[in-house]
Formats: structure tokens, sequence, C-alpha cells
């Protein structure tokens, strides 16, 4: 027999089952260095050691010493010289070492690879010869939020503006608009002006910079009038700032680099109307109390909702959330995340999550518990909030907001104090979007899964009408 190599095999049998190194090596009659050793290829298996782990474990032998590196190795340079990825291509000692340290990330890797090019060909199948490229490409609010998950959506630079653009520290809630105001006229000699609703068309606000005047809608009250102008204010005070993360983005698009510049100025305006100690503070005394944060500060709901995914400052981190706003039909029309939880873009999102459902209890906050196809837990609220808008056409534009963060934090918001954490069927089961969840057997199901094949029996009716 030749010399045998089977670390990553040996070292997932052990946890399998539970062991540690100590407790294989004593239940193998060796030392827990030499298991280290096996573990990490660094020592070859005599064939009495390999008999010995059959007879331990239970295992067939043959199947344990079997390698087939070589075709995983084959498989994984395939899959990374696919051309949705860019930069350079990993040599081939990078994808031997992952092969041989690890070959179950390594598994699932080709599984989301061989899942994405099956989806593809579904895509191309129905599009024929006509799909155009910009099909395939990442829309620019998907880019952007990637970007802004990228860096926790947290950007110090721009809190360091914020906190340099404050001037008044002691100024309350209700003087900030007016003080805003005339810094604008006085600094700058940017006139504010409130228009009658219907003067601006479908805007609530329009920054006439020729004109050297910031038009406001009617249908903005305070809080929102103190943002619009705080955004205003980035944008003629800090340009450098938001030109240099804009640069640093390598974002090529120029659609996806004005929205960029929007969402950053945005950022700014919000870290200006709440300060980020203040802020973390109150979040804290409060116990995440969403109302009581926002007067406080004199924001609105929302404003206090996306505020709060951005305290992800080293050495003072508030609880890590995201934050999803919907509309009826179930299009999202916004997202920001600083947790490890999948945010959907394009709507059509689980209908067992209540976000829908809030729909029917305007202004309340409505919390509850959710687990994820792949195991993972959080506690979300959602609540409904209104838009600033005034016509017979669009009349109860009710929007719903989610805010979420992972279970394990839940003990510090006060949404969830009245649960008992050790309810077994605390957590509600929801997935992405129909589409794209792997879940059977549910009835909310409203469409097939694009990447699986649910079960049909023509002699059994199933909850719906995708499985039996």
């Amino acid at each position: 027999m030749g010399k045998t190599l089977i670390g990553p095999q040996l070292r997932q049998l052990r946890r399998d089952r539970g062991d540690t190194q100590a407790e294989m090596a004593r239940k193998l009659g060796v030392s827990a260095s030499y298991i280290t050793l096996l573990e990490t290829n660094q020592r070859s298996l005599s064939v009495q050691l390999l008999m010995r782990i059959a007879e331990v474990y239970a295992v067939n032998w043959q199947e344990l010493a079997r390698d087939d590196s070589a075709r995983r190795v084959v498989d994984l340079r395939h899959a990374v010289r696919d051309p949705v990825f860019s930069g350079d291509e990993p040599d081939i000692q990078e994808l031997r070492g992952a092969v041989d340290h690890a070959p179950r990330l390594v598994d699932r890797f080709l599984a989301l690879h061989g899942a994405y090019r099956t989806a593809l060909e579904k895509i191309l199948s129905l599009a024929g010869e006509n799909i155009s490229e910009e099909l395939l490409r990442s829309s620019p609010e998907t880019v952007i939020h990637d970007f802004f998950r990228d860096h926790r959506n947290h950007f110090q630079e721009l809190e360091q503006a914020a906190d340099a653009a404050r001037p008044d520290r002691g100024a309350s809630p209700e003087d900030r608009f007016f003080g805003l105001r005339r810094r604008l006229e006085e600094d700058h000699g940017i006139t504010t002006c409130i228009r009658r609703i219907g003067d601006l068309g479908d805007a609530l606000r329009y920054y006439d910079e020729a004109a050297g005047m910031v038009h406001l809608s009617q249908a903005l009250n305070t809080e929102n009038r103190a943002f619009q102008l705080a955004h205003v204010l980035c944008l003629v005070e800090y340009p450098d700032v938001l030109s240099g993360l804009v640069r640093r983005s390598g974002l090529a698009s120029q659609h996806a680099l004005a929205r960029l510049r929007v969402e950053l100025a945005n950022y700014f305006a919000a870290a200006l109307l709440m300060p980020y100690d203040a802020f973390l503070h109150e979040a804290e005394e409060a116990q995440y109390d969403i109302d009581r944060i926002a007067a406080a500060f004199g924001t609105s709901f929302e404003q206090v909702c996306q505020r709060l995914t951005t305290l992800q400052r080293e050495g003072a981190r508030g609880v890590p959330f995201f934050f999803l706003r919907m509309d009826k039909a179930g299009n999202v029309t916004k997202r920001f995340n600083s947790t490890s939880f999948q945010l959907a873009e394009y709507g059509g999102s689980c209908p067992v999550w209540n976000i829908h459902t809030a729909f029917y209890t305007p202004g309340v906050i409505m919390p509850q518990f959710v687990e994820m196809p792949d195991g993972s837990r959080y506690f979300t609220i959602s609540r409904t909030v209104h838009r600033p808008v005034f016509s017979e056409e669009t009349q109860d534009r009710r929007l719903t907001l989610a805010l979420g963060c992972e279970a394990r934090h839940a003990h510090r918001l006060r949404y969830a104090s009245s649960y008992n954490f050790d309810d077994p069927k605390l957590y509600a089961p929801i997935g992405l979007n129909c589409n794209l969840c792997p879940r059977q057997a549910c009835s909310q199901r409203a469409h097939q899964p694009l990447l699986m094949e649910l079960p049909i029996d023509e002699h059994r009716r199933g909850s719906t009408r995708y499985e039996s």
C-alpha cells in the first residue's frame, strides 16, 4: 500500500462524531499531537492505524482512504475560471490548499456554482438569443448595497465630517432646521424656499445650484426638512469627502456613482442630526425603543431605523441591524445591512414574515422571531410609515419598515422582553422569496423554486399546487 494521506477526511470524521483531537487520540491509542499531524497531512497513515480507525468509528476503510482530491482540484479550477469571477485566478497551490484543508467548503462552493450555472441556463433558454449583457449585470442598487455592507454600513470619514459640521451642539431638534437654513444662507449664499405641494411636480427637494436656492415641498414635515438641508450641506461643504469615498468605491457605472453620492450624503445627514456617541448612548439606555430615540433627537421613525444600522464603529458598537423598506406590492425600496441576513432585492419576500401583515395594523410595531433555511435566526420588528405625498391618485401610500438583528442580540431590545427564548415554537420558518426558498411543504409557496425540483405525485394534492 502506498503513502496514504487522509487529513481532511480524518478531521471531518472526528467532527462528525463530536470528538476532540484528544478524545480521538485516546480511542486510537496515539497522541493528540499525532492526530494533528495526520489531519494536516504532515504524516501518512499506516495500514494498522487505518484499520483501527475503521474499527473504532465503524466506517469503511476503503471509503476513508479514497482520494478524490485530484478531481476536486480540477472541478475547482474549472469553476474559478468562470467569467463571472473577475481579478486574478487562484493558482494551483491555493486550490490544492482549499481542497486539502476545507473540503466541505469546496463542495458547497462547487454546488453553489453549479446552481448558478443552472439558473443562468434557464434564463438563457427563456430569453433565447435576445438576452443582453445588461440583464446579467448587477443593478446599481445591488452594487451600492454591497459597497455599504463591505464597510459594515459605517463610514468614519462621514462621521468625522458630521461632528465638525455641528457647531451648535446644544441646539434643540426644533431649532435645527432654522439653524441649517441660516447656515446655508450666511455661509454659502443658499436660500431655502418652502414651496406649495405640486409646485415641484413629484419632487420633495430640489437644489438649484446655479440660483443658490433649495426648494422644499410643504409635504415634508420638520424633521424631514432638516434632513434635506443637512444633505445639501454635505454637498456644498464636504464634496471632497464624498468624492474620495466614491473614487475608492471602484464602481464604474455613472448611474451607480450618482446613486452612491446620494446615499453617502444621506448618511452624513443622519450622522449630523443623530451624533454617533449620543445616539448610541440613547439607544442603549432606551433598549432600542425607536419611538423614544426619535423623540430624543427630533427625527422620524425611519431615520432612526436607518441610523441604527450604522453603529459599527470599532470600540463603540451597537446591536448590528439590517433595515428593509417595502411597499404593499412587495417591492423592496430601500435596504441596509450590518448583519449576515440576506436581503431580497426584487420583492416577493416571504409571506410568512410579518412585514406584510404589518399593513393590516398601521403604525403598530409587530415583533417576530424568524429562522432562515440555513438555520440562522433573527429577531425582527415591522411597522408601517406614511410617505409625504398628497393626491387622490396616491392615497394611503404606506410602506412597511423592518428592522432586525441576530437572535443572540434580542435580549438587548425592549421589544423582545416578553418572549420566552426557550420556546421551541418561537421561530417562524421564512425564506428570501419563493423563487429561491428550498423549504418543502410550505403552505405559502407561490412559485416553483428556481434551483430545485419539488416532488409531484398525481395521486396526492399537497398544500400548494407546486408540491405533492
